[in-house]
């Protein structure tokens, strides 16, 4: 297994830093968005879109492109810092979060956002699309390889198993599941609200090879990916205990900062905290 090199890991945190602060300024200008669950996930997305996609930002089309579908659409300002610090789209198109007229949409819009490959929001549905493309790579013997990310609350939602029963049984190896374990949805603490757990052992039910890992560690995540790729007649679910609002102390493990901007005083606090990484 092939390790990140020092320049790959440090392209991929200097990356995910960015990210942080583009997050955190889209949703304060908004003055509305889903930071809690974008900065659970900005440290994937960066390993992602720097190391582990084959993706062209001049070509997104590519008929051989790797695909990532964000099931849990909420978390768009994430995929947005990512589209946009790849070069999919000008980067100021993130201050446009939200507005009227703008391109980038409180969730993610596949008709007019370069980079997007769903249209996402509906809960569960992203996964059954990936589900889709997948299927297509089989049929076609196409060589590209779907990523796609659900939320821990999300997985609450019976397309979700619908969607991990047909994976399993028509054996999609180039499918990889990302479950963003972060144990909070808007109302709460997953397990308060409808427990889904123990995910691991519902994903084998499933017929799924599953692989649990901490979600914020750079070298687990990409040991973890090659183990996806290398799996064969069965899809990957990697389960990533993660860390809602990561990065801003104020923020980590609140399920309050699910759907809330914050003020400007807050974001004026916080935006430091991050610079000072």
């Amino acid at each position: 297994m092939t390790a990140l090199t020092d320049k790959q890991f440090k392209e991929v945190t200097t990356f995910a830093r960015q990210m942080r602060r583009d997050i955190l300024k889209m949703v304060t200008d908004a003055k509305s968005g889903h930071p809690g669950g974008s900065l659970s996930i900005t440290d994937l997305l960066a390993l992602l879109y720097n190391v582990e996609m084959n993706i062209d930002p001049m070509d997104s089309h590519r008929p051989n492109r790797d695909r990532l579908v964000l099931s849990k659409g909420h978390a768009a300002p994430g995929l947005y810092a990512a589209l946009a610090g790849r070069g999919f789209f000008a980067k100021e198109e993130l201050w446009h979060l939200r507005k009227i007229d703008a391109m980038l949409q409180g969730h993610p819009d596949m008709k007019h956002t370069p980079g997007v490959e769903m249209t996402t929001g509906s809960l569960g549905q992203g996964f059954s699309a990936a589900c889709g493309m997948a299927l297509n790579a089989k049929l076609e013997n196409d060589l590209y390889h779907t990523f796609v990310i659900v939320g821990d609350g999300e997985s609450q939602e019976g397309q979700v198993w619908e969607a991990a029963m047909f994976a399993g049984h028509y054996k999609l190896d180039t499918l990889t599941a990302f479950i963003d374990f972060n144990g909070l949805q808007i109302d709460g603490k997953i397990t308060d609200v409808m427990s889904p757990l123990p995910l691991p052992d519902k994903f084998r039910a499933f017929n799924w090879h599953t692989i649990e890992v901490d979600g914020h560690d750079i070298n687990a995540l990409h040991e973890a990916i090659t183990e996806a790729r290398e799996t064969k007649t069965m899809p990957t679910a990697i389960i990533m205990k993660t860390v809602k609002g990561k990065g801003i102390c104020e923020m980590e493990n609140q399920a309050g900062w699910h759907g809330k901007a914050p003020s400007l005083e807050e974001y004026n606090l916080y935006i430091k905290e991050l610079e000072d990484e």
